[in-house]
């Protein structure tokens, strides 16, 4: 005679939250959003404003300068990061399948790190180029002026606000 072996049941329950409770009204009535009675204004460069002097240009071209030489150390540090990668990479013989995933995701993670600061660096040589060209603080679309503030506030623009705008929507 042979026993069988029943397994046990385990009833498995879930907690569930309950729904948060409903506010009580206090009888204060909340005032409705008022509709925006203007859209807001893009920064676009005024007929008012100067066209840059040179003591400006200097300035900016010393600036941006100091920041090419910043992004091409970064980028020698992140291409070095991913050579070291790469050689490491092919030590992975009998890895599982986690291990592979892992080490493939840091290797597009450094490649994207690389790719962004090469862009970065072209960005900014670009932006000295036109610095030197003089067309520095024109748009590269319709030739209007970029606007000081936008500018000041990204260096390494070539395109006004409308036309920027433009090529995001496209």
């Amino acid at each position: 005679m042979t026993a069988t072996v029943v397994a046990p049941v385990v009833e498995e329950r879930r907690l569930v939250m309950p729904p948060p409770p409903r506010p009580v009204k206090s009888g204060k009535k909340i005032a409705p959003l008022k509709p925006i009675k203007v859209a807001p204004v893009p920064v676009v460069a005024t007929d008012a404003e100067t066209p840059w002097s040179a003591a400006e240009l200097k300035s900016v071209r010393a600036e941006i300068s100091k920041e090419l030489d910043r992004l091409r150390k970064e980028l020698a540090v992140v291409e070095l990061e991913m050579d070291e990668l790469i050689q490491e990479s092919g030590e992975g013989a009998g890895d599982d399948q986690a291990d592979a995933g892992t080490k493939t995701f840091e290797r597009e993670h450094e490649m994207s790190l690389v790719i962004n600061a090469r862009d970065m660096v072209l960005q900014t040589e670009r932006a000295l180029e036109r610095i030197d060209s003089k067309n520095y603080g024109n748009c590269e679309e319709c030739g209007s002026p970029i606007g000081k503030a936008r500018l000041q506030v990204f260096p390494r623009a070539t395109l006004c606000m409308l036309c920027k705008q433009k090529e995001e929507r496209r």
